[in-house]
């Protein structure tokens, strides 16, 4: 379920904005364009992935296949397979992470109007910007990694032979990041109430800080979506439910820690697995 009425502590930011009516009217506005979003990019999440998956897989050597999203199509252009790519990987971003990342925003869009924002409103809009932004780099990364591999494994097949088990080595080293202090301090961060001053600059690069911390905080439940397939909707669903609990549950730091156990142990699965076809 979406978190999208956060509450500010009794007496901060601006006068008639922190109490009374106009606080709750407020929320109830920023309620509504947080879950209308959710539904705009979780629609375009599954029309997207729907039409990738029709596109078809490229089988490798070693029993596996990678989707065609990671390469031009038939006449297309490699900034058209990374457009393409993009827009997918921020249509999904947007559903996996706003309903954590909704409470955040509230906390800034409070901070900007204590701040003397006249537009407190616009200050959260450009925080999310920035943080899109900071996941679309991300994603860019990602997909160039994704169309090497494709590549390297097309071109050698004992690379493909041993991505399997690779994948599996990936897998259990994300589960022990799930599991250690670093990752705690992450959450601590992505936990933190947001603070600056007013103006398009603070708030763009707050939310360039924000969610270039959720991207480190995430490389786990990402390791392991991409490792099942980065258009699978079950495994978005899923992922997203995990970093959602961790980082808006009182124990979320408890549930990262089980949800790298259970990473921990597939990776070992998968590894085991992959080196008993070698």
């Amino acid at each position: 379920m979406l978190c999208l009425s956060p509450s500010g502590r009794p007496g901060r930011g601006a006068p008639g904005i922190a109490s009374g009516t106009p606080a709750a009217g407020a929320r109830r506005a920023f309620g509504a364009v947080c879950a209308l979003l959710f539904l705009a990019s979780a629609a375009a999440t599954v029309a997207i992935c729907r039409a990738m998956a029709g596109m078809g897989e490229v089988p490798m050597a070693g029993g596996w296949s990678m989707s065609t999203a990671w390469t031009p199509l038939c006449g297309g252009s490699w900034p058209a397979a990374a457009g393409a790519f993009l827009g997918m990987w921020s249509a999904m971003t947007l559903a996996m992470m706003l309903p954590s990342l909704a409470p955040a925003l509230w906390r800034l869009r409070e901070s900007a109007a204590g701040a003397g924002a006249v537009r407190p409103d616009l200050s959260a809009a450009l925080a999310g910007l920035g943080y899109l932004t900071a996941w679309g780099a991300c994603g860019l990364l990602v997909f160039s990694a994704g169309a090497l591999l494709l590549d390297g494994a097309m071109r050698w097949p004992l690379l493909a032979r041993a991505v399997p088990a690779a994948a599996g080595l990936v897998v259990i080293v994300a589960g022990l990041f799930q599991m250690s202090r670093r990752k705690r301090a992450l959450l601590g961060h992505c936990r933190r109430s947001a603070r600056h001053g007013a103006g398009v600059a603070a708030a763009i690069g707050q939310g360039l800080r924000l969610g270039g911390a959720c991207c480190a905080s995430c490389a786990g439940p990402t390791v392991l979506l991409l490792v099942g397939g980065v258009m699978d909707l079950r495994g978005m669903a899923i992922v997203a439910a995990a970093i959602t609990a961790e980082r808006l549950a009182p124990a979320g730091e408890r549930i990262a820690g089980a949800t790298g156990g259970l990473m921990l142990g597939a990776g070992m699965v998968q590894l085991a697995q992959a080196l008993w076809r070698l």
